[in-house]
């Protein structure tokens, strides 16, 4: 299974190595969470949310529970989107500073849009709500797949 890490500023194909069921955390250094997806792992969205929780809670900026809610709720979309559209699983990486940025990175180069919810409403959500709740957002392709990011907190980028 092909994971895309990031190493010295590209990202590149790497076996998915982390322990257990949904990937590996890896603490990189203070204010980083570090995840590996693997691929239709669906219950691992829910460890990744109590993982953001979790670096939230230790930010020293100061989190109120809106903004807390709004990163879990984006990154749940962002997670759940390239595991149920994207082959190889997702690489999750949070960075706490003046701003929460989370990036979401797979091995698949398509362009994802945003679109209307279906009908039955069980999807089409994820990218609205994004674009709807977050300060900065945005979509970067490269060779290797792709890289769905948002930002929250601190003010304008």
């Amino acid at each position: 299974m092909r994971q895309p890490v990031r190493r010295e500023g590209r990202e590149r194909p790497q076996e998915a190595d982390g322990p257990g069921r949904g990937g590996g955390t890896a603490a990189r250094a203070p204010g980083v969470l570090e995840r590996r997806v693997r691929q239709a792992d669906l219950r691992a969205v829910g460890e990744v949310r109590r993982e953001l929780r979790q670096l939230l809670s230790r930010w020293s900026a100061p989190v109120d529970g809106e903004l807390a809610e709004v990163a879990t709720l984006l990154t749940s979309e962002l997670v759940t989107n390239a595991l149920v559209h994207a082959e190889g699983g997702a690489m999750v990486t949070a960075r706490v500073g003046d701003r929460l940025r989370v990036e979401v990175r797979d091995c698949d180069g398509g362009r994802p849009e945003v679109q209307a919810p279906t009908t039955d409403g069980t999807s089409g959500r994820g990218l609205m709500l994004v674009r709807a709740l977050a300060d900065a957002w945005g979509i970067r392709t490269d060779g290797f797949g792709k890289c769905v990011w948002f930002e929250l907190g601190g003010g304008p980028a």
